[in-house]
């Protein structure tokens, strides 16, 4: 039987709305794949995040120091005297070439550096010398101490690890207030023992150690009993404990650089020790601080 005109123009409706629709679709779908990340769109897809700025700045521009008798150069020019121009860490000495010579050159290290050490200086004094140093308003203050808590006249004398990090802490709880975005490197205090071990072997530098030069661990140097033994290793497993204590607290400070245990671990031979007392760095001993210091305050990453 024929279609009706009107059955004829109603199928033809629904075909061209049918058709419009898959069309539609069609498209939709092409716009779908181009943006999948996989697709064959010319989209190029989400954009990488930016990399954000570091914390830590590789150049600071000013430099305080604060710390005990190495950062001081003591022993290093002349006996029993401090000698800051060869300070690993502000010093003037082309030769040893400190960290602020290295970084702000001649002309800066004579501007905006400040060494606020002081010879026998033990971790209870470095408040105040934060007081100070923080005054100066420096990018980067360096930190070398901890080497006097252990070395006392008797081990039952050495600084608890307990009021060890009590100090450390206050000294850096005093820096982030006052001056929240300046940097913080800290040195490990260095093993004692092995300073020992390379001075004993001269006679001079006993008979400098007789004076009173760091009994806990240098008193009676040629002593192997078993008391002499164990007693330069609580002297040895406290430097240990501090150096955990300075790893801790800088580790919770994004702005603090902590050495890794570099200068502990550095295996310093006569050639880097006071020819006066065999147990101070040289000016070889200085530079050599300050090759660790200035390596690990430039590297991008913090050491392990």
């Amino acid at each position: 039987m024929r279609e009706s005109r009107h059955s004829r123009r109603s199928r033809a409706a629904v075909a061209t709305a049918t058709a419009a629709l898959l069309v539609l679709l069609g498209g939709l779908a092409g716009c779908d794949a181009g943006n999948a990340p996989d697709g064959g769109g010319s989209s190029a897809g989400p954009r990488p995040a930016p990399r954000p700025t570091p914390v830590w700045d590789r150049s600071p521009a000013s430099i305080a120091a604060v710390g005990d008798s190495i950062t001081r150069g003591f022993d290093a020019c002349a006996v029993l005297a401090d000698c800051p121009e060869v300070s690993w860490a502000t010093g003037t000495d082309a030769t040893v070439r400190s960290v602020a010579l290295r970084l702000l050159g001649t002309a800066g290290v004579a501007a905006r550096t400040w060494n606020h050490a002081k010879s026998g200086a033990r971790i209870a004094e470095l408040p105040e010398q934060m007081t100070r140093a923080v005054a100066d308003e420096p990018e980067l203050v360096t930190v070398m101490v901890g080497a006097n808590d252990a070395c006392r006249d008797d081990v039952s004398h050495m600084t608890s690890v307990a009021d060890f990090r009590t100090y450390f802490e206050t000294s850096v709880k005093k820096l982030r207030k006052e001056l929240p975005t300046s940097q913080l490197y800290v040195s490990s205090v260095p093993d004692l023992k092995r300073l020992w071990s390379q001075g004993r072997g001269n006679p001079l530098g006993k008979q400098i150690w007789e004076l009173g030069l760091c009994q806990s661990m240098l008193g009676s140097p040629d002593a192997m009993d078993a008391a002499a033994v164990a007693r330069r290793e609580s002297v040895r497993d406290r430097v240990v404990a501090y150096n955990e204590v300075l790893k801790d607290v800088c580790g919770k400070d994004a702005r603090c650089r902590y050495d890794g245990g570099a200068v502990f671990e550095y295996r310093f031979t006569g050639a880097q020790l006071s020819p006066w007392d065999w147990f101070h760095p040289s000016k070889n001993g200085q530079e050599r601080l300050a090759e660790i210091a200035y390596r690990n305050i430039t590297a991008e990453e913090p050491p392990a």
